[in-house]
């Protein structure tokens, strides 16, 4: 879940042309200097939304004939052929599982619905006991990926990968973009951020992140500003789709190795890394883990830079680990 946002002059320079629309249950918005080229926005909005109608036949979980839903309908384990886009974001997922051992997890299919998030959550009452029969099909652990054959250990396991698929659109327009040889770029679908270049008014693109508290009132909506230079960013937070559990409000970040929603005092989480596949997979599974066993894992990874927000009695405070200046801040960092 990306929460940020975009500030730069209020109408673009001529040169600059903006490009939006919805893909993934959500909106995209691009926004490109095209300088001396002569070209027509349209015929780049018609290639962008190609692309990204062609994801959603491939990772949205909310259509029966997508790509996914057919790999979560079918209980053969013997492993099907999938597509290459597809392959790539399962390889990057799974790595991505590896190194934050088991913290992101992309099949949490079954435990987010039973948790009442997703295309079908559970109409029974919740019940715990039910956790443990679900835990002995979900895990990356059951997934095996070899080239374009992706196989389920077990005949139930469900994928879901709304945790990264977003950011892999993300990539893959600006790559495109870059291809098409544009130096000024600014991607952004639900939230996640990929740029190259400067903005309109020629300096950094200037991202705010939305403040966990605060964001429903137009007074400091934000926690500050990140100039992002050539980098990706993706915020995931914990107080927007929520349940309501005997006395306790959940958020939806499972912690996929308990099966339960995450309960701390981590309100949310901001990941810049050079690619926005990672900065959203990364996003997700901080959100999961405690702050020291995050910062643990963090320790032995490159190019994962990490802005915390937390609530403790009352108090809130920031976190940085790696390479982030945030400007105007809101509350007090600490080391």
């Amino acid at each position: 879940m990306g929460l940020f946002f975009l500030l730069c002059s209020c109408s673009s320079p001529d040169s600059y042309i903006d490009i939006s629309g919805q893909t993934m249950g959500t909106t995209y918005s691009i926004k490109i200097n095209v300088e001396d080229k002569i070209l027509n926005p349209n015929d780049i909005k018609s290639k962008v939304d190609s692309v990204l109608n062609r994801f959603n036949t491939v990772f949205s979980t909310w259509d029966d004939d997508s790509e996914i839903s057919t790999f979560n309908k079918s209980l053969d384990t013997n492993g099907i052929l999938i597509s290459e886009d597809l392959k790539n974001v399962i390889s990057k997922a799974l790595s991505i599982s590896h190194k934050t051992n088991g913290y992101f997890d992309i099949t949490v299919f079954d435990l987010m619905s039973f948790w009442g998030f997703g295309p079908k959550p559970y109409n029974e009452p919740i019940s715990l006991n039910r956790i443990d029969s679900i835990l002995n099909f979900t895990g990356y652990e059951f997934l095996k990926l070899d080239k374009n054959i992706l196989t389920k250990k077990h005949p139930l396991l469900k994928i879901d990968l709304n945790s990264i698929a977003k950011g892999y659109g993300v990539d893959k327009i600006f790559n495109y973009l870059v291809k098409k040889n544009y130096k000024d770029i600014f991607v952004e679908i639900g939230g996640e951020v990929r740029v190259k270049g400067k903005n309109p008014k020629g300096l950094s693109w200037q991202i705010g992140i939305e403040d966990p508290i605060n964001y429903n009132f137009e007074k400091e909506p934000l926690i500050g500003i990140i100039e992002l230079n050539d980098k990706s960013m993706a915020t995931s937070g914990n107080y927007r789709n929520l349940i309501k559990y005997k006395n306790d409000v959940l958020g939806h970040t499972i912690n996929p190795r308990k099966g339960l929603p995450v309960n701390s005092n981590i309100l949310s989480v901001t990941v810049i890394s050079n690619s926005c596949i990672a900065s959203d997979a990364w996003a997700t599974a901080l959100m999961a883990m405690e702050y020291q066993s995050a910062l643990k894992i963090l320790e032995k990874t490159d190019d994962v830079n990490v802005l915390w927000v937390f609530n403790e009695m009352g108090k809130n405070y920031i976190k940085i680990h790696g390479d982030i200046v945030l400007l105007n801040e809101k509350y007090q960092i600490l080391n």
